[in-house]
């Protein structure tokens, strides 16, 4: 496993309880790989988490696609606030980032799994058309997984003292 550097600003790191709920709340963020010619390829993407796993979904082709067949390492970030406060020159914002390793999803369990995840996420409580859904679009469908190797998230400065202040109250 790969070495990662620790936060720099320690006091706004958040828990990992904290962290993971925003992944289970946020429904979109940008996944960031090594695209052609080396130039570094961001490309904003819905996904599902689940048990340190990123899933996503794509077309069968394409520079995504393409990205990820050339190198496995990714990193992905999702902003769940970003309150803008002009007169203070900063926004209160709250992040994650994660890195891993991604791929493409061979096995055919894992896609039809990772596309029942996703479809619940989007469109929960309509089973009988997310099946349609997976029965149409399945075979025109690449799944993606990202092993999440490390995690981390973050919070404005300002976020952190109103949580003392609302624990010391």
């Amino acid at each position: 496993m790969e070495h990662f550097r620790p936060m720099r600003r320690l006091r706004q790191q958040l828990s990992d309880e904290d962290t993971i709920g925003i992944l289970q709340r946020a429904t979109s963020g940008t996944l960031a790989l090594l695209g052609d010619n080396g130039y570094p390829y961001a490309v904003p993407i819905s996904y599902v988490y689940a048990d340190g796993h990123l899933y996503f979904h794509s077309a069968l082709s394409g520079h995504k696609v393409d990205a990820i067949r050339a190198c496995d390492k990714a990193s992905f970030c999702v902003i769940e606030q970003d309150q803008v406060h002009p007169k203070e020159y900063t926004t209160y914002f709250r992040s994650v980032i994660a890195f891993g390793r991604i791929h493409i999803v061979e096995d055919e369990s894992e896609k039809l799994e990772m596309a029942r995840m996703l479809g619940r996420r989007y469109n929960p409580n309509d089973e009988d058309n997310l099946q349609k859904e997976i029965e149409h679009g399945l075979s025109r469908m690449l799944a993606i997984r990202f092993d999440i190797e490390h995690l981390t998230g973050k919070e404005a400065i300002e976020l952190v003292g109103g949580k003392q202040d609302k624990q010391e109250s």
